[in-house]
């Protein structure tokens, strides 16, 4: 859900829409998303992202559907979708380096990415003219938004609560136990039908993340620090992270299937609202970032990793099935141990980088099957 390297960052990746009776309610991001992803990153890089619960699920590659114009149609919204979610999980796998450089405690690094990330999610909203969203949710679309907000700040504060207890490497392994999470949530709730390939392949994806940030070295006792399993309340750190992981999966599954309703738009801004009224509490307690560069890496982590990020993967979320989605969430934590190599020096070792190589295939293999 989720802060910085694989360890570090807890982003709350949720789902989207795709298409039903009613028009669809991301159908604008897909024009917009790319330019405001080339705006933000100009401006902001440089200096310093469901459908309804209806009979179908997935109406847009049905054959003969009334909203698909040709037979193309169906490969290109997949396509689009896949292309979405890997550009998202590329953004979010450099949150690690303005979480660092921000060097802020967690809960006052999240608090100032959710009014960051409101501001510039309401600054993009008026310019698509999209604000309406929010003011229009009422009933049930109002109660996901709401839901999906709660689950998203407490699946955060599971995930940095467990870091000390149990190290950056296995809470990060651990917490990524919740692709499985959501493709159980699809075949249960929606009855979607998750393949043999599919789970392969995200058994695969997990088994790369856990050689990825670096487990093997840990459980042999390679590390200067020996091993996890020796450090005070591990037990307990495991239990947050696998209790951080159905958050998240709850959050991702909530938001996918009712995003037709709420809007990609609303849930994204509407997760940032209750970010900032659920933890404003501890800024005011313990006092605001000394005026720097911090304020700049804060700013940063709230436009690009939460305002345009959520937007990205929300959008890409409403053209997959559980499935695929639960693949392509390995996107992020792969690219974050690699920014953390590139950027601070942290080389790979062999086993880091077979674990990388593993998601690489299993994320190929599933491209290939689209």
């Amino acid at each position: 859900m989720t802060s910085s390297a694989p360890s570090r960052a807890a982003v709350t990746p949720a789902g989207a829409a795709a298409a039903g009776s009613e028009p669809d309610a991301t159908a604008g991001v897909t024009l917009s998303v790319a330019p405001a992803m080339t705006s933000a990153m100009t401006s902001v890089i440089t200096p310093a992202m469901t459908p309804a619960m209806t009979p179908a699920m997935t109406p847009a590659i049905a054959p003969g559907a009334a909203a698909s114009p040709g037979p193309n149609t169906p490969v290109r919204r997949l396509r689009e979708g896949q292309l979405l979610m890997i550009c998202g999980g590329l953004l979010l796998g450099t949150i690690g380096v303005f979480v660092e450089e921000a060097a802020q405690d967690p809960a006052t690094t999240v608090w100032f990415r959710c009014v960051f990330g409101l501001a510039a999610l309401l600054l993009w909203g008026a310019a698509r003219g999209r604000l309406g969203e929010l003011f229009r949710l009422r009933g049930r679309p109002l109660v996901a938004v709401i839901a999906v907000g709660a689950l998203t700040v407490l699946n955060w504060g599971l995930f940095f609560a467990a870091i000390p207890r149990c190290s950056i490497a296995v809470s990060t392994v651990v917490f990524h136990v919740q692709p499985f999470w959501l493709m159980a949530m699809g075949a249960f709730w929606l009855r979607e039908r998750v393949d043999r390939a599919q789970w392969l392949a995200a058994a695969v994806a997990l088994c790369g993340l856990a050689l990825a940030t670096g487990i093997a070295d840990d459980a042999f006792g390679a590390t200067a620090g020996g091993r996890a399993s020796e450090l005070p309340g591990y037990v307990s750190g495991v239990l947050m992270c696998l209790l951080g992981s159905i958050s998240y999966a709850a959050a991702s599954f909530i938001a996918k299937v009712e995003a037709d309703r709420a809007g990609s738009f609303a849930l994204s801004a509407g997760q940032c609202v209750v970010g900032v009224l659920v933890l404003l509490p501890w800024p005011l307690m313990h006092g605001w970032p000394a005026w720097g560069a911090a304020w700049g890496w804060l700013a940063g982590l709230g436009v690009l990793h939460t305002g345009l990020a959520y937007v990205v993967l929300y959008a890409g979320m409403a053209r997959l099935g559980t499935g695929r989605i639960a693949v392509l969430q390995f996107v992020y934590p792969g690219t974050a141990v690699l920014v953390d190599w590139l950027v601070y020096g942290r080389a790979l070792g062999p086993a880091q980088l077979a674990g990388v190589g593993l998601i690489a295939a299993a994320l190929w293999t599933l491209r290939r099957r689209g």
